[in-house]
């Protein structure tokens, strides 16, 4: 890295940007102080002349023959004018005079002079780079008359005031660099460092985010900056034990898996011994058999479900599209659901739960069939078993259409709606579970496989009267593979 890239890196730090601004300000402070001070001077300059053209004025008035002409052109030069004019008594006089080498270039009333007047004239004398010659009119000291009037050159007072502008510059130079390295001092060592030492906790944490030893803690002395190491604590606490949770959680779930691959393994090969029970000519055994299937069944399937919740993710989907009538169709046969395709309420004597569609034959959508199954299937099956434990007969509506932005299914039911602990959870795995002997995990595989089409499912009510569940599917996926979409 070359010097002028180490400046420039310099200069985006927190340290940089800080001294620029430190010297920025200083200077700045040191120009509202400069102007005045330099006006002021000058005043005084004047003043100073004013009252050594009173003194050699005085000196030619006490003398009653008046001074010879030498001697006035001495008192003339050491008090650095040209002429000299007294009123007293209402009478202008001139005291002391010799040739003036030009016209008078501007007046200065010290009498009528206010701040803005005198910064005014200070700048005008100070960028004036010719020899001009001044008027000035003051007040007498020790009350020796009413005016006192001068005509003097300019360009000793330029000088002079040139002269106190360059020491007054150097002073507040060096003013300026050591009130700006105590700043950056203390910038460093309040600020900078407490927060370089955030920024190598959260480097060494991130490394090794297990590793409670690299949890901050804080000891800044600035309020601010002590607030914000404890908040970075108390979340790096939690973050770790979260960390730590789900490690716990991945080798539970790995356990959970080979013994439920292992149980489901032990749990078909029961089953199919239960299934020959039930033949037996005992009449016992003949009634317990259905039980013990079904509690060996519903068993598998606990099995089967984990095992399909417990992989890493999803597939992604492969989007197509097909008629969703068809779909529909296959979903309500597998369930053993019989079918209407009008919307009458109404099921039909000959069965317990019945399926009403009302899907358009033409209504084609574009996603993943295969996964859009999975999902349907879950939402009439939840619906199915919901109507048969009421032991009534009931109906599930299933009807879909689509927007300029989206396709929808709606999936509605007449049994006895959803818990209020069930709706809380949802959608969350194995918390969601509705029926006695359920895992929840139905509905949260279904809300997976939809957020991977960019879509979402809702609950839009849920009752006495019934569920209602709405799918929607965005037209223009969210995330999708070009060569997926046909």
């Amino acid at each position: 890295m070359t010097e002028k890239q180490r400046r420039r890196r310099f200069l985006r730090t927190l340290s940089g940007r800080f001294l620029m601004l430190t010297v920025i300000f200083v200077l700045l402070a040191d120009v509202l102080i400069f102007v005045p001070s330099l006006a002021r001077y000058r005043a005084d300059f004047l003043l100073e002349r004013l009252r050594q053209a009173q003194i050699a004025a005085l000196t030619q008035l006490a003398s009653d023959s008046g001074v010879s002409p030498e001697l006035e052109a001495e008192l003339l030069a050491n008090a650095g004018v040209y002429n000299v004019v007294l009123r007293r008594d209402d009478i202008r006089e001139l005291v002391l005079s010799s040739p003036v080498p030009e016209p008078v270039h501007a007046d200065y009333d010290l009498r009528l002079s206010g701040p803005w007047e005198l910064i005014r004239d200070a700048l005008s004398t100070l960028f004036d780079g010719d020899s001009r010659v001044v008027r000035v009119i003051g007040s007498p000291v020790q009350e020796g008359g009413q005016l006192i009037e001068i005509t003097m050159p300019q360009e000793p007072l330029r000088k002079a005031m040139l002269l106190y502008a360059w020491r007054l510059l150097l002073f507040s130079a060096l003013i300026s660099a050591v009130m700006a390295v105590l700043l950056f001092l203390a910038a460093q060592r309040l600020i900078v460092h407490p927060i370089r030492r955030v920024v190598l906790h959260m480097k060494a944490y991130s490394e090794a985010p297990e590793d409670a030893r690299t949890v901050i803690e804080p000891s800044a002395r600035v309020e601010e900056l002590r607030e914000a190491e404890e908040m970075l604590a108390t979340m790096q606490r939690q973050l770790t034990g979260a960390l730590k949770q789900r490690e716990r959680l991945a080798q539970l779930g790995g356990a959970v898996a080979k013994i439920s691959h292992d149980l489901r393994n032990i749990l078909t090969t029961a089953q199919l011994f239960a299934d020959r029970i039930e033949g037996s000519a005992d009449p016992v055994v003949a009634r317990s058999a259905p039980k013990l299937v079904g509690s060996i069944s519903r068993a598998v399937s606990l099995c089967e479900a984990t095992l399909t919740f417990g992989k890493a993710e999803e597939a992604p989907p492969q989007l197509t599209r097909f008629p969703l009538a068809g779909l529909v169709h296959e979903v309500t046969e597998g369930e053993g659901l019989t079918r209407s395709e009008t919307a009458s309420p109404e099921a039909p004597p000959d069965a317990l739960v019945a399926a009403l569609t009302d899907i358009a034959p033409n209504l084609t959508l574009r996603a993943d069939r295969e996964q859009l199954y999975r999902v349907i299937s879950n939402l009439i099956r939840n619906a199915r078993q919901a109507i048969e434990a009421t032991g009534q007969a009931g109906t599930i509506e299933i009807s879909a259409g689509e927007s300029d932005s989206e396709w929808w299914i709606r999936v509605g039911d007449t049994g006895p709606g959803l818990p209020a602990k069930a709706r809380e959870h949802l959608f969350a795995a194995f918390q969601g579970g509705v029926r006695k002997g359920g895992t929840g995990l139905g509905l949260a595989i279904s809300s997976e496989l939809v957020r991977g089409h960019g879509g979402r499912i809702e609950l839009l009510h849920s009752d006495s009267e019934g569920t209602e569940f709405m799918i929607h599917l965005p037209k223009v996926p969210v995330i999708a593979d070009p060569q997926q979409i046909e």
